[in-house]
């Protein structure tokens, strides 16, 4: 749902504890201008460097957020790191247990996946496209966590739907041949190329790890252009922030 904020926000929808807030960002509410506009939180795509910052800013005080987001330097990965030991951002996930600290991703298509323990004191954020995704960012995060797969919740934020995501051969071949029931999330699309359903994709990989509670968003960052920046879409692009935090201070 919409927050009542001046920056429009989808609040995730699951059973997290209390104490944890966790959301994404739309392309809504900033001072970026086209193509980024308006709340593109990226520095790497193109748009000025201030008025990243000033969405930055925007973001840190609408939120009311405890602490500035934890930024990372996203490469499409496996590397994870723990915000409380690592000073080095270069990875594509964050795992924390400190109240006040933010973990967060920035996606266009890509999937953003939040997750938290039942009992509120550890969280991390993954940023998943269909490579990380292949390799296992979701498995390194899960497996990198003190808390039992068994007793963690998944949200699948906004995403590139599966009518628009379009793979090759060679894409569906690295996931069936790592699992056959992989070939469920495909369907055939014109002759050597398929839409895949990367949130289908990542839902069984975590179901795979032992998270028992796994909910989806489904909303599709290519085809509501209103809402979402989408690479895709429109290569030269803005970046949404998906984020989560324990409350209290860092």
């Amino acid at each position: 749902m919409e927050s009542e904020l001046a920056i429009e926000v989808i609040e995730a929808c699951w059973n997290a504890p209390p104490q944890v807030k966790a959301l994404c960002t739309t392309r809504a509410g900033g001072t970026s201008h086209s193509p980024y506009d308006s709340l593109n939180l990226a520095t790497h795509v193109g748009d000025e460097v201030s008025a990243v910052m000033r969405n930055r800013e925007l973001l840190c005080n609408g939120l009311n957020l405890p602490s500035e987001p934890a930024w990372l330097e996203q490469t499409h990965s496996t590397r994870v790191v723990n915000l409380v030991h690592a000073s080095n951002r270069l990875a594509d996930a964050a795992i924390a247990g400190k109240p006040g600290t933010v973990a967060a991703v920035m996606t266009a298509d890509c999937l953003p996946i939040l997750l938290c323990n039942r009992s509120g004191d550890e969280i991390a954020a993954i940023h998943a496209g269909w490579r990380g995704l292949s390799d296992g960012i979701i498995e390194a995060t899960v497996f990198g966590m003190q808390s039992s797969p068994d007793q963690m919740l998944a949200w699948i934020g906004p995403a590139i739907g599966q009518q628009y995501f379009e793979v090759g051969d060679e894409v569906r071949d690295i996931y069936v041949t790592q699992n056959n029931d992989a070939q469920n999330h495909f369907s055939a699309n014109r002759p050597g190329h398929w839409l895949c359903d990367l949130g289908g994709l990542a839902a069984d990989t975590l179901t795979r790890a032992g998270v028992t509670e796994i909910n989806r968003s489904d909303l599709c960052s290519y085809r509501d252009e209103s809402l979402f920046f989408s690479y895709r879409r429109n290569a030269t692009t803005g970046r949404m922030v998906s984020l989560i935090w324990i409350e209290g201070q860092a």
